[in-house]
């Protein structure tokens, strides 16, 4: 007998990664002799020891994942892969991992479209197991009933997923916020979360992202007026920096833009993708114009916006290309201005700093959002008001805080224990958070680790 499978009498919630850490979300749920993976992500830049995120001798990878080989080898008792949403940190792995579990994989449309072109990528189209969800749609998959709910986030279509079974239910969150004016897609919904008071949810696994910082998220809506206020001040080339999967963003960047006269163009392959996957989707306002990266170099400097890849310093992304001068493209001069609309994830200061400092002495003003005070980016995670609120509407029994280094899950549980939660479970990837029959937490139960993806 396999005491590594739960049988019918447990329920079980094993992470593989993104707990004790940020980003590589790779969730198992367990249940019945059978295992539901929820997201299959990889992070960037990144060494294999988890000891050496802080060591800047570490020799690290362009693309790293969790090491998913304990359920590769139950492989048989998984019953699908369950995507909440396309950021890397939910889907970067599972070109490289699904071809040996070879399992259904489902997902709402958005998501699978950026799924599709990522399998093109390697060289796989055909017979592949995507199975498109609507939003706010139910489906049986083996002994779990999982449920997509709409939450709001940075990108189209975020899920948050609920995971009901004979033995309870369990509310997985994914990365979301309390956003009631997004760019993208509906309001935030309160009562579909308050509606799970009466399943009496067992347990709420949750992101803790942002839960280190007091007050509620920044809505999307309010970047438009600080970006806007720094762009209408500019006198030459405005070039702005941010992930490229946040399309509500560029919507933002692409609309000011527009209407101040400026030509906008994209400069990175990532951001033409998304682009290319929010217009085949319904997402992109036919009325917003892009000019061809080719073209800019010909323009006025004042009539220029730039999108650019790089906001985390990635050295072969365009705006390390533009702060070094080696574009093809385009050539910054002195007056022109950069503004990063993202934060800084830990562990990428020193790549950004060089690029900032290349820029600075270039003459070329530079725009963070940690040291203006214009709102010139929004997380797409909860902060502490935030979080207090959710567990307000769902109420759960346990708090299982995950999407964070061990500070920010504490910090999250704190928040939990403040708001009623019985009890918070803070563990680590490859701990066993056993739910049913009882609550407990089984350390150490698989050996976990990293796996290099691209070198």
């Amino acid at each position: 007998m396999d005491t590594s499978i739960p049988n019918s009498q447990q329920l079980w919630f094993l992470p593989l990664g993104g707990t004790g850490e940020i980003g590589m979300n790779m969730n198992l749920y367990g249940h019945s002799h059978s295992w539901l993976m929820v997201d299959c992500g990889a992070t960037f830049q990144s060494p294999l020891d988890p000891k050496d995120d802080d060591n800047p001798r570490a020799k690290t990878y362009s693309v790293v994942a969790p090491d998913a080989s304990f359920i590769e080898a139950r492989k048989d008792s998984l019953c699908g892969i369950v995507l909440t949403h396309a950021h890397e940190d939910h889907i970067g792995a599972v070109t490289a991992i699904w071809p040996s579990l070879g399992c259904p994989i489902y997902t709402t449309p958005f998501t699978a479209e950026v799924l599709r072109r990522k399998f093109y990528q390697k060289g796989m189209y055909e017979n592949l197991p995507i199975v498109e969800v609507a939003q706010n749609t139910t489906l049986d998959i083996g002994p779990f009933t999982v449920s997509w709910l709409d939450i709001t986030h940075s990108l189209p279509e975020p899920q948050a997923i609920k995971i009901t079974t004979a033995l309870g239910t369990i509310f997985h969150t994914a990365d979301w916020k309390i956003d009631r004016q997004p760019v993208l897609g509906k309001p935030f919904n309160k009562q579909l979360f308050t509606d799970m008071q009466k399943e009496k949810v067992l347990a709420m696994v949750c992101d803790s992202t942002n839960s280190l910082k007091p007050g509620y998220s920044v809505s999307e809506k309010a970047c438009e007026k600080g970006l806007g206020n720094i762009i209408s001040r500019a006198r030459g080339r405005v070039v702005v920096s941010c992930f490229a999967s946040n399309v509500a963003r560029l919507i933002t960047l692409v609309t000011i833009a527009n209407q101040s006269g400026r030509y906008a163009a994209l400069f990175g392959r990532s951001l033409e993708n998304m682009v290319s996957v929010a217009r085949r989707c319904g997402y992109w306002p036919d009325e917003l114009k892009l000019t061809h990266r080719r073209h800019i170099g010909y323009l006025p400097a004042h009539e220029i916006m730039i999108i650019a890849t790089g906001s985390q310093g990635e050295p072969r992304a365009a705006l390390n290309k533009l702060a070094n001068n080696e574009h093809r493209d385009c050539d910054l001069e002195e007056g022109d201005c950069v503004i990063f609309s993202s934060i800084v994830i830990p562990g990428n200061e020193k790549p950004i700093e060089k690029i900032i400092s290349r820029l600075k002495e270039r003459k070329i003003a530079v725009f963070q959002s940690e040291h203006t005070s214009e709102i010139i980016h929004a997380s797409g995670h909860p902060n502490q008001g935030d979080l207090s609120d959710m567990y307000e509407y769902v109420q759960p029994k346990v708090a299982i805080p995950v999407h964070g280094e061990q500070k920010h899950m504490i910090a999250n549980a704190e928040v939990a224990k403040l708001q009623g939660v019985q009890k918070q479970l803070v563990g680590k990837n490859g701990d066993l958070f056993m739910l049913k029959p009882s609550v407990a937490i089984k350390r150490k139960f698989v050996s976990t680790g990293r796996i290099a993806l691209e070198k």
